[in-house]
């Protein structure tokens, strides 16, 4: 009852108590909401899609005519069979050794054979066990082994044609056997023709690595 008797004789006291407080009390409730509390959440992972799952990985197909590839095979094979056409026709004509020409051409194509043999197993071995021969330092012996082989092939090509067309001007082809010369050397060229596009291939592959 005294406490009611107070409130009515200060009715101010009662206004603020009543108008007042309420407006703290909301303006500190307003500001609690207008800033809430930020708490960090982990960015989830993105799960790969199906496509991405199944898609192989892309790889650089080799170039035709590389090593390691079907058409490097084929590249050897014709460069082989050729010197060895070459070496086996010189070899057996009698009088070859006269001619120094001669000596050089069965040097030359001896190496280019062995060589063209040694790649073409090397290639095989490649294509069977599926595995590719695109290494630096395997290219880079690759292009020097076809770059001598083939210069070496084309000088003593070059000189036996010359010593055999010598031999057919002056008309000695009677005494002498220009056909097996002219034979030899027409596949040692042919062995030289074949040789050019390993070694260009292997020389681009090498300066594009």
């Amino acid at each position: 009852m005294t406490l009611f008797i107070s409130f009515v004789k200060r009715p101010k006291r009662l206004f603020q108590l009543l108008f007042l407080g309420g407006n703290c009390l909301s303006s500190s409730s307003m500001m609690n909401v207008s800033r809430p509390a930020i708490h960090p959440v982990d960015a989830l992972p993105v799960a790969p899609t199906a496509g991405a799952i199944d898609r192989p990985p892309v790889r650089m197909k080799d170039v035709q005519g590389m090593p390691g590839t079907t058409g490097g095979l084929i590249l050897r094979l014709s460069q082989f069979v050729p010197a060895l056409i070459s070496v086996s026709v010189m070899v057996t004509t009698s009088d070859f050794r006269s001619a120094t020409a001669f000596c050089c051409l069965v040097l030359a194509v001896s190496l280019q054979s062995l060589w063209s043999l040694s790649l073409f197993i090397i290639d095989a071995y490649a294509l069977l066990v599926r595995r590719s021969l695109r290494n630096h330092s395997v290219v880079q012996c690759f292009t020097i082994g076809d770059g001598v082989t083939s210069t070496l092939t084309f000088a003593a090509a070059s000189a036996s044609a010359g010593i055999t067309v010598l031999i057919n001007d002056l008309g000695q082809c009677n005494v002498n056997h220009c056909t097996r010369f002219e034979t030899a050397t027409a596949m040692a060229f042919i062995s030289w023709f074949a040789v050019s596009p390993s070694f260009i291939l292997n020389f681009w592959s090498l300066a594009t690595h």
